[in-house]
């Protein structure tokens, strides 16, 4: 049986611990990180292709897709990467603040 308190809990915790400049920057970094993971994940399947196809598209690797979808790499893809990425799918590259 699920706990509907447990994610009132950790959202109650997030928003406090956002306070801590640290704390802030980490949590911004994987959200960043995770929002790019399932952007990537969506226009791959909405194109159709397999990691391996888009990923010879993209003139990189199965396993860097894979890596990338998967939202665990703590490295910031490049743009260099995610534009090879949208070229692969013919999608435009779009960056925005805010």
């Amino acid at each position: 049986m699920k706990n509907k308190h447990i994610g009132e809990n950790i959202s109650g915790h997030v928003e406090e611990s956002l306070d801590d400049p640290e704390f802030q920057k980490f949590y911004m970094r994987s959200k960043m990180i995770g929002e790019i993971a399932q952007k990537v994940y969506e226009l791959r399947i909405k194109s159709g292709l397999s990691q391996k196809e888009i990923a010879d598209k993209a003139q990189t690797t199965q396993p860097v897709i894979a890596r990338l979808e998967s939202g665990k790499d703590k490295r910031v893809p490049s743009l260099e990467l995610l534009n090879k990425i949208a070229s692969a799918t013919n999608t435009p590259l779009n960056i925005s603040f805010g």
